[in-house]
C-alpha cells in the first residue's frame, strides 16, 4: 500500500485536571472510611511518593467528533442464523446473504418497464452503515428521484451531460430528504440505468459494477474511499482529515467509505454527489454485476466473471441466481463476516 498524508486537526490537546472526591456521604454526619488495600500510582503521585512521574505524561490530543458516529458499523454479534433473499426477476437476479451482524443492512432495488418501456429499467444495491434505514430509504426512493429529474429536463433528447445532471440531481435529492428525517446511519449505492440502449452506471461509495464484455471483466465504478488520493485532498480541502485506524483509512478517523447518502453528522466531508459512466450498449456486453464490498472485499473483479459466464452465457438454461449463489458461497469461504449482497443482470434482455 502507498504511503498517505495525513492532515492534522487543529483541535487543542486534552489536558485533563485532576478532580478529588469526597470520601465523605452529603447525606451522613459522620465520615466513611475507605479501606484501600494499596495505594494507586495516581494516590502515590499525589503524595509525592515515587510515582509522580505519572502526572508528567503527555497524552496525545483528543479529537471533538459527536460520538453518535464513533463507530462506522454495529458490533459483530454471536454467530446469527445464516438468512438469505434471492429474487429473480425478468432480465435480473439478485441474492443477498446476512452476515453476523443483528440486522441485515444491504438493501436491492430493481425497477423493469419504466415508463411502460420493457427495455428501460433501473437496478440498485444498497449497503448500509449505522444501520439499515439509509439503504432502505435509498432502494425505494432514488429511482423515483432520478426519474423525476429525467422528467424535468427533455427525456426524449437528453444527451449524456442531461443524463449525469440527472442522475446526480436524484442522488442529491435522495440524500437531503432522508437528512431531513434526522435519522442515524448512511448508506453506499451503486445503480444501473438502461434507457434508450445506454447503460448509465452510478456509485458513491464502495460497492461496484463489474461487467463482462466478451467474458473480459471491466469495472464500470471506482471505490470511494479516502485512501484515494483525490477524495483525501477533496477531504482535507473542506477542512477534513483522514487518519488510519487498525490498517484501514477512514475520514475524521471514523468512516472508512468517503460517499454515501446519509451519516449527516459527517456530511460536510461525505458527499452523496455519484459519479456516472454512460456508454452505449452492444453485443458484446453480456452482463452486469453490481454488489456490495462483502463481495468485492474477497472476490476480485476477473474472478467474478469467470465464476458466473459459464452459468449465464452460451448455455441451454441460463442460471444467473446459482451464478449469485456461487460469488457469495465464495467469499464466505474466504472469510468475509460482511453482508454481502450480489445482483446479475443480462444486458441482452434490454437490446
Amino acid at each position: 500500500m502507498s504511503s498517505c498524508t495525513v492532515a492534522i486537526s487543529n483541535s487543542p490537546a486534552f489536558s485533563p485536571s485532576a478532580s478529588s472526591s469526597s470520601l465523605c456521604s452529603p447525606n451522613s454526619s459522620s465520615p466513611r472510611l475507605i479501606r484501600l488495600a494499596k495505594p494507586s500510582g495516581l494516590i502515590k503521585a499525589l503524595a509525592g511518593g515515587e510515582s509522580a512521574a505519572v502526572l508528567k505524561r503527555k497524552r496525545p490530543p483528543r479529537l471533538d467528533i459527536p460520538v453518535v458516529f464513533m463507530e462506522e458499523k454495529e458490533p459483530l454479534a454471536a454467530a446469527a442464523p445464516e438468512e438469505m433473499v434471492e429474487v429473480e426477476g425478468d432480465g435480473y437476479s439478485v441474492c443477498c446473504k446476512k452476515g453476523r451482524r443483528d440486522e441485515m443492512q444491504d438493501r436491492y432495488s430493481a425497477v423493469v418497464g419504466i415508463q411502460g418501456d420493457s427495455k428501460q429499467a433501473f437496478f440498485g444495491i444498497f449497503d448500509g452503515h449505522g444501520g439499515a434505514q439509509a439503504a432502505e430509504f435509498a432502494a425505494e426512493n432514488l429511482d423515483k428521484n432520478i426519474i423525476d429529474e429525467l422528467k424535468r429536463i427533455d427525456n426524449d433528447n437528453v444527451d449524456d451531460d442531461g443524463i449525469e445532471m440527472a442522475v446526480k440531481g436524484g442522488y442529491l435529492t435522495t440524500d437531503s430528504e432522508f437528512l431531513k428525517r434526522d435519522l442515524r446511519g448512511g448508506t453506499c449505492c451503486v445503480t444501473a440505468m438502461i434507457m434508450r440502449g445506454n447503460l448509465v452506471v452510478s456509485n458513491a461509495g464502495d460497492c461496484r459494477a463489474v461487467s463482462s464484455r466478451g467474458g473480459v471483466a471491466e469495472a464500470l465504478t471506482s471505490d470511494h474511499r479516502p485512501s484515494r488520493e483525490d477524495e483525501r485532498g477533496r477531504i482535507e480541502t473542506l477542512g477534513g482529515f483522514v487518519e488510519c485506524r487498525n490498517g484501514v483509512w477512514r475520514v475524521l478517523g471514523s468512516l472508512a467509505v468517503s460517499r454515501g447518502i446519509g451519516d449527516q453528522y459527517l456530511k460536510q466531508w461525505v458527499t452523496a454527489e455519484p459519479e456516472t459512466k454512460v456508454l452505449r450498449l452492444e453485443q458484446e456486453h453480456e452482463f452486469l454485476v453490481l454488489a456490495s464490498d462483502g463481495l468485492w472485499d474477497k472476490v476480485g473483479n476477473q474472478e467474478a466473471i469467470d465464476i458466473a459466464r459459464p452459468l449465464c452465457i452460451n448455455v441451454d438454461k441460463p442460471q444467473p441466481l446459482l451464478a449469485c449463489r456461487k460469488l457469495i458461497d465464495l467469499s464466505v469461504s474466504r472469510g468475509s463476516m460482511d453482508d454481502i449482497s450480489a445482483m446479475l443482470i443480462q444486458l441482452g434482455t434490454f437490446c
